[in-house]
């Protein structure tokens, strides 16, 4: 068969809290429907271009960490940019690797929603950057549509559950206000959302 491949641009090792569960690799793609203000997937790509790799090959880099991921609850942790441009690597990856590791994907949802429907049957949980819910907002920040967004949340919380899906909501200068977030929140746990995360975005 003909390998996918993925745009990697790096894997980050021995992560814990931050992407998941338990100890988790973080493996940064390439590619992303949306033009974010403060992009570091597009500081990434200047500073090092991605090198396409097979599901093997990206399972032997990340197999050092076996042992941390089974004894935690941790695994790998699909990033970007945007993972879910990627589902077809994603759901081979799954295929390959141990039944005890966690796959997860961070993603902003703005995809095609017959990929959110591939990632639904290999990925463990999806953690969700929504920017926020304001169209105009969003809009403004991203360059994107927030119905599209939105509607596929819905379709997941729907599909995959509350208990897989995280939510983070950030805090971004110049572009939305702590009243702003909240409002953003109370709508996503008016959708069903039980996992948020209000963060800040530091501004360097």
């Amino acid at each position: 068969m003909n390998e996918p491949t993925y745009p990697l641009l790096s894997v980050a090792r021995l992560r814990m809290g931050t992407d998941g569960e338990g100890v988790t690799s973080l493996v940064a793609g390439a590619g992303c429907p949306l033009r974010c203000r403060w992009c570091i997937n597009a500081r990434m790509l200047r500073e090092a271009p991605a090198e396409r790799v097979t599901a093997p090959e990206l399972l032997e880099r990340v197999r050092a960490d076996d042992l941390y991921y089974r004894a935690t609850g941790g695994g790998v942790t699909f990033g970007g940019g945007e993972s879910l441009l990627h589902a077809g690597f994603i759901s081979r990856f799954r295929e390959l690797c141990p039944p005890e590791w966690k796959v997860r994907a961070e993603t902003s949802l703005a995809v095609p929603p017959e990929l959110l429907e591939e990632a639904l049957t290999s990925v463990d949980g999806f953690i969700v950057d929504c920017k926020d819910m304001d169209p105009e907002l969003y809009r403004r920040y991203t360059g994107g549509d927030a119905a599209l967004m939105q509607r596929n949340l819905k379709r997941l919380l729907e599909a995959a559950g509350p208990e897989r899906v995280t939510v983070r909501v950030p805090l971004i200068p110049e572009f939305n206000t702590p009243e702003d977030r909240e409002r953003s929140a109370e709508r996503l746990r008016a959708m069903g959302v039980t996992r948020l995360d209000l963060f800040e975005y530091v501004k360097r």
